[in-house]
C-alpha cells in the first residue's frame, strides 16, 4: 500500500472519528425533544407542520401503529413516485421532453416495470438505478422524485433505528414514540441542515446547479455533443447523505459535473459515513451508556478500515498477466500503475478504493469508478461489504438496526456459551427478539442467493444480460466467475438497498427489474418490520440489574466476539457463492500466468 493511499486512509478514518460525537450528540438532542442550536428557527416550521397535518406530537404509537405508519407512508410515496414516473412527458421542467414521442435520440423510455424499479427503488433507499439519469428523467423528475425520495426514505429508516433505540431505556409500556414526530424530526433537523451545507459546498467546487436546458457543442473533430445540465448540487449532496447513492448522471460520482476534485470526493465520502457513524454515540447516549455505542463504533471501523487496506492493496497489485508484457505494476516514474482500468485519473486508486469501500459499507451506492473493473480481491471485498447485513455502518438508520441484530445474535451465543439467559443492556433476550432477528437474516440471505440462482435457471434469452442494448451475441462478454459476481452483486445490492452494481451487467429487463424490486421490498421491510417487533417486545421488559453474572457488552471482548459473529454470519451464508465468484476468478487469474 503506498504511502499516499495510507495516509489518505488514515486521515479520512480520524476525520470520521471525529465528526462522530458532536453529530451523535446532536442527533441524540434531537430525538430526545430537547432544545437544539436550530431550535430557535426550525421549532415554530416542525409546530406548523404539525399543526396543518393534524399531527399530535404528544401521542405516542405502539409497535403495530408505528409499522403500520411506516408501511403506509412507504406505499404512498411509491404509488405517488410511480405516478409521476409514467406521467413524466406532462410534467414541467422537462427541457428534453423525456417520456414524449419528442424525446431525443438515444434516450431510455419509462416502461411499467422499469417505473416499477425506480419508484421501489428511492422508496426503499436502495437507489439502484439500471437506467442512465440524464437521458431518462427529466428536472421535474429528478427534483419532486429523485431527490424528494431521498429524503422520505432516509429520514424514514432514522424513525425506525430510534424508535428501536428507545425500547432498550421503556419499561412494561408498549409505546415506541410517534413516528411521523420522528420522521419530521429527521427530516427538518438533520438532513435538510447538512444536506444544505453540503450542498452549497459543492458549488463552490465546481458541481453544477442550473435549471439550463442541455447545450450543445462542438467537440475538437467537429462533431456535435450535447452536454446534459441541471439541479446537480442539491441532489448530490442528499444522495451521499441519505445513503441513497442515485447519480444523477450514469456515471454517478465519476462525472466531473457530480464530483469534480480530491477534495470533493473526500468530502462526499464523509457525507455518505457521517449519519450512520453519528448514530453509534446517538446509541451509547439515548441508552446512558457511551461505551455501548464506542464499541459498535470499533467493530465498524475495524471492518471498514481493514476492506479499505485490502482493496487498495488489490489494486495497486494490479493484474499478474500484465507482469508477462514486461509491464511494471509497482507505482513509480510518476505513474501510478497497478490496476486503473475504470477509474478517473483525478481521484487515482487510493481515492477509488476507498469510494467503493464507503460506499458498499454505508449502504449508499454512489461510485466514482466502475466497480465491475476492480480486480477479483476488490470486487470481493466490495461483495463482502454488501452481504454482512449493512453491519459496516450501513444506510442512515438501517445500519445501527442492522449491528443491533448482530449484537443480539452475539450475546445469544454467548449466553449459550455460559448457560445463561441472553441480557442486553438490562433487557432479556428471549424467543421473540431471537425469532425476528432469524427471520431478517433468512429472509435477507436467501433472497440474495435464491433469485440469483434463478437468473441462471429460468428460460429468458440470457444474452441481453451481459451485453449493451443490440450488440450481437457472439460477442458476449464476462461469462464464468465474474458473470457470477456480476449477478450475485446485483441481488446482493438490491437486498442491502445500496443501488450500486457491476456495470457488465445489463440490467433493464423485466426479469431484473421486477425481482431486483422485490428483493428492495425484502431488503427493506424484512428488517424494518422485525426491528419494530422487537422494540415493542423489548419495551414492555423490565430493566434488569447488572449482576456478577451478566456478559459485559462493551469493551474489546464483546467487540472481538461481535466482529467473530459478524465475519462467521456471512461466511456460512455467502462463502459457496463467493467461491464460485470473486475467489474463483482470483485463482484463475493467477493461473493464467503459472501456464504462461
Amino acid at each position: 500500500m503506498t504511502w499516499p493511499a495510507l495516509a489518505q486512509l488514515v486521515v479520512f478514518l480520524a476525520a470520521l472519528a471525529a465528526i462522530t460525537k458532536p453529530l451523535g450528540a446532536y442527533m441524540a438532542n434531537v430525538f430526545e425533544g430537547e432544545r437544539t442550536f436550530l431550535s430557535r428557527v426550525l421549532a415554530p416550521i416542525e409546530r406548523a407542520i404539525y399543526r396543518t397535518c393534524g399531527i399530535d406530537p404528544a401521542m405516542e404509537q405502539t409497535w403495530t401503529s408505528y409499522a403500520a405508519a411506516t408501511l403506509l407512508f412507504g406505499f404512498v410515496n411509491f404509488v405517488l413516485f410511480y405516478a409521476l414516473l409514467r406521467l413524466q412527458g406532462f410534467l414541467p421542467l422537462n427541457p428534453n421532453q423525456f417520456g414524449t414521442a419528442r424525446a431525443p435520440a438515444g434516450s431510455v423510455p419509462i416502461t411499467p416495470d422499469l417505473a416499477f424499479n425506480i419508484a421501489i427503488s428511492f422508496m426503499t433507499n436502495a437507489s439502484w438505478q439500471s437506467y442512465p439519469g440524464e437521458t431518462t428523467l427529466g428536472y421535474f423528475a429528478q427534483m419532486a422524485g429523485v431527490a424528494v425520495q431521498s429524503f422520505t426514505s432516509a429520514a424514514a429508516g432514522l424513525a425506525v433505528a430510534v424508535a428501536l433505540i428507545r425500547a432498550f431505556v421503556s419499561e412494561r409500556t408498549g409505546y415506541r414514540g410517534n413516528f411521523w414526530v420522528d420522521m419530521t424530526r429527521s427530516t427538518l433537523y438533520v438532513l435538510l441542515p447538512i444536506s444544505f451545507l453540503g450542498a452549497l459546498f459543492l458549488c463552490s467546487q465546481g458541481v453544477i446547479q442550473t435549471l439550463a436546458p442541455y447545450r450543445e457543442i462542438t467537440t475538437v473533430e467537429g462533431a456535435k455533443q450535447a452536454i446534459p445540465m441541471g439541479p446537480v448540487a442539491s441532489q448530490e449532496s442528499i444522495k451521499l447523505l441519505s445513503s441513497d447513492g442515485g447519480g444523477y448522471f450514469n456515471a454517478n460520482s465519476a462525472h466531473p459535473f457530480e464530483n469534480p476534485a480530491p477534495l470533493t470526493n473526500f468530502v462526499e465520502m464523509l457525507l455518505m459515513l457521517a449519519v450512520p457513524a453519528g448514530l453509534t454515540y446517538t446509541f451509547g447516549r439515548m441508552v446512558n451508556d457511551h461505551r455501548q455505542g464506542w464499541t459498535l463504533f470499533a467493530v465498524m471501523f475495524v471492518l471498514f478500515a481493514g476492506g479499505s487496506v485490502i482493496a487498495s492493496l488489490a489494486e495497486q497489485a494490479g493484474n499478474p498477466i500484465l507482469r508477462i508484457a514486461g509491464i511494471d505494476p509497482k507505482p513509480g516514474g510518476g505513474q501510478p500503475r497497478g490496476n486503473m482500468e475504470g477509474k478517473e485519473v483525478r481521484f487515482g486508486i487510493a481515492g477509488s478504493a476507498l469510494f467503493s469501500v464507503a460506499s458498499t459499507a454505508s449502504s449508499d451506492g454512489a461510485v466514482n469508478s466502475s466497480h465491475d473493473s476492480f480486480t477479483p480481491l476488490g470486487g470481493l471485498v466490495q461483495i463482502f461489504n454488501l452481504t454482512t447485513g449493512e453491519v459496516i455502518f450501513g444506510g442512515v438508520g438501517t445500519g445501527i438496526v442492522s449491528m443491533i441484530f448482530m449484537v443480539l445474535v452475539t450475546v445469544f451465543i454467548a449466553g449459550l456459551l455460559v448457560g445463561r439467559t441472553p441480557e442486553y443492556l438490562g433487557k432479556r433476550i428471549e424467543t421473540k427478539e431471537m425469532k425476528m432477528v432469524m427471520l431478517s437474516i433468512v429472509a435477507t440471505g436467501a433472497a440474495t442467493l435464491l433469485f440469483a440462482g434463478a437468473t441462471f435457471l429460468v428460460e429468458f434469452p440470457k444474452a441481453s444480460y451481459w451485453n449493451a442494448a443490440g450488440a450481437p451475441t457472439e460477442n458476449l462478454t464476462n461469462r464464468g466467475a465474474h458473470g457470477l459476481s456480476e449477478v450475485i452483486y446485483a441481488n446482493a445490492s438490491a437486498v442491502a438497498t445500496n443501488g450500486s452494481a457491476f456495470a457488465g451487467l445489463n440490467a433493464n429487463s423485466p426479469w431484473f427489474n421486477l425481482t431486483l424490486g422485490l428483493e428492495m421490498l425484502i431488503g427493506r421491510f424484512l428488517v424494518v418490520i422485525p426491528a419494530l417487533a422487537i422494540a415493542g417486545s423489548l419495551a414492555r421488559k423490565k430493566r434488569l440489574a447488572v449482576t456478577g453474572g451478566t456478559i459485559p457488552t462493551h469493551g474489546p471482548l464483546f467487540a472481538a466476539l461481535l466482529l467473530g459473529a459478524i465475519v462467521l454470519v456471512t461466511a456460512l451464508t455467502f462463502f459457496p457463492a463467493l467461491s464460485l465468484g470473486p475467489i474463483a476468478e482470483h485463482y484463475l487469474m493467477h493461473l493464467g500466468t503459472t501456464i504462461r
